[in-house]
């Protein structure tokens, strides 16, 4: 099963707990998709694979999540931004899973610029 994205594919995973991480753009969901990810969490086989289906399926377990990591210098605050795996994000919470794999990539704030625009002050309290 491939790891991650080509940008994370070489970075450690690690476990972030759910209630860190931000997602700021809303997510678009196929709810059938969902369900079958909560299965596969709680350990069963799925009743629907989504088409592509995964390289493949391990039960309890889904593919790390990519994460973008920001520390403010300001105040010291670390911030976690999920922009990908919207489906898995949703299983996570669906499931009551409170930990999440992840892929952790550190980011500077002129890269979350690219991704938030303008915003990214209003959320990590920079100007």
């Amino acid at each position: 099963m491939l790891a991650g994205s080509i940008q994370s594919r070489a970075v450690k995973q690690q476990s972030l707990p759910l209630s860190s991480l931000l997602r700021p753009i809303p997510p678009v969901l196929d709810h059938r998709k969902i369900d079958s990810m909560v299965q596969t969490l709680q350990g069963a086989t799925p009743d629907f694979i989504p088409t592509p289906a995964p390289e493949s399926i391990t039960p309890g377990h889904l593919p790390p999540v990519d994460v973008l990591h920001y520390h403010s210098e300001k105040d010291g605050k670390d911030f976690y931004f999920v922009f990908g795996g919207c489906h898995r994000m949703q299983a996570y919470e669906k499931a009551g899973v409170q930990m999440v794999d992840c892929k952790v990539l550190k980011v500077t704030r002129g890269m979350l610029k690219v991704y938030l625009g303008g915003s990214v002050d209003a959320l990590v309290g920079e100007e």
